[in-house]
């Protein structure tokens, strides 16, 4: 933290996509400098670009070439790509892929450096990333390697809804195997100490959802309920954690019973993602929760079908900023107020042991 301000680490995402027309546009309002410090890692040269596409003429970066060095009230940038790097609004390119990897790497090595407090990702494309150094579904994965944290978990948020998935980037046909109580409980017990830790809960109660449609129907639809969902549910309910369900995802998220709880875990992907992103598509936040470090990231994706047209919506991108920022904050918090506990009491219920108040 520089001057009470946060450090927030920006990963520039895919070049191609519309990630700098979301930083620039949630950038641009000046109210941001008042609580953090913005530093993008990427190409002021790609910047330029975008800015001039968008026909953007009323900002700026300003260059440093450490995070250490970056201004309190401007929007920084780190130039990490050679500048020659080539631009093709729109589309999927080796290029962009390799351009997101170092800006990713940069930034990460900064955060664990301690040189910045927060990451915030701008959209990767998931194919055109790979290689030797990225052999991963998405960045959930990654930055969980990348992190003390034997396991993380894909957290969904936004005002009114935060869902989790048990399976995050997994084909379908091999979601049921990977439901098993390990990695029920695991991502019960990394939801729970985020709500308190992260999000400032003292008591959180959690929806899980079914697997099969119905949740089952007592057997009828599918076993995975009764043999393992429910098991672990009485598991978790044993550690202290409020955890209900199993659920039915349809007619859960359709009645509104959502509202109820403080957050819910899918059993996969598009279970828990698909009707976030139908109720919050604008402005959900993607925050990966159980992690050493704080990351957060816009819901939605590269966007190449509107690169570079100035359609897309800065909510979500300038929502992950707040986000990150509100984390870090809250984990501090806990960490003072979690410092001196006070010494357990024993209390007895005989008249005669009760001390005399004077």
């Amino acid at each position: 933290m520089i001057h009470n301000k946060i450090v927030v680490g920006i990963s520039h995402g895919d070049i191609n996509g519309i990630s700098y027309e979301v930083i620039i546009k949630s950038l641009m309002d000046s109210r941001i400098f008042d609580f953090c410090i913005p530093v993008v890692y990427g190409s002021a040269k790609v910047a330029a670009y975008h800015r001039k596409a968008l026909n953007i003429g009323n900002f700026s970066l300003n260059n440093i070439k450490s995070a250490d060095e970056a201004s309190p009230k401007r929007a920084n940038i780190i130039n990490c790509l050679d500048d020659n790097i080539r631009v093709e609004l729109g589309k999927s390119t080796s290029i962009a892929g390799e351009a997101s990897l170092i800006s990713l790497e940069k930034a990460v090595e900064d955060l664990k450096e301690g040189k910045i407090d927060v990451l915030v990702t701008a959209p990767i494309n998931k194919d055109n990333i790979q290689s030797d150094k990225f052999d991963f579904p998405g960045h959930t994965e990654y930055l969980t390697k990348e992190s003390n944290s034997k396991d993380s978990l894909m957290l969904m948020v936004c005002d009114n809804l935060r869902v989790g998935v048990v399976t995050t980037h997994l084909p379908l046909n091999k979601v049921s195997e990977a439901i098993t109580e390990e990695a029920i409980l695991e991502k019960l017990r990394i939801m729970n100490k985020a709500l308190v830790h992260d999000f400032k809960i003292i008591k959180p109660k959690i929806a899980v959802m079914g697997l099969n449609p119905h949740s089952g129907d007592n057997g009828l639809l599918g076993q995975e309920e009764i043999d393992v969902i429910i098991p672990t549910i009485q598991k978790a309910n044993e550690e202290g954690i409020l955890a209900l369900g199993p659920y039915p995802a349809d007619g859960f998220f359709g009645s509104d019973n959502f509202r109820k709880f403080d957050a819910v875990l899918a059993m996969y992907h598009d279970q828990g993602l698909v009707p976030f992103k139908a109720l919050a598509f604008d402005a959900g936040v993607n925050y990966t929760a159980g992690l050493d470090f704080i990351r957060t990231s816009p819901g939605h994706g590269t966007a190449f079908e509107i690169a570079g047209i100035g359609k897309a919506s800065e909510v979500s991108f300038r929502n992950a900023i707040y986000l990150a920022c509100d984390i870090y904050r809250n984990r501090i918090e806990y960490q003072e107020i979690s410092k001196n506990p006070l010494e357990h009491q024993e209390i007895s219920d005989k008249e005669d042991e009760v001390p005399e108040l004077e």
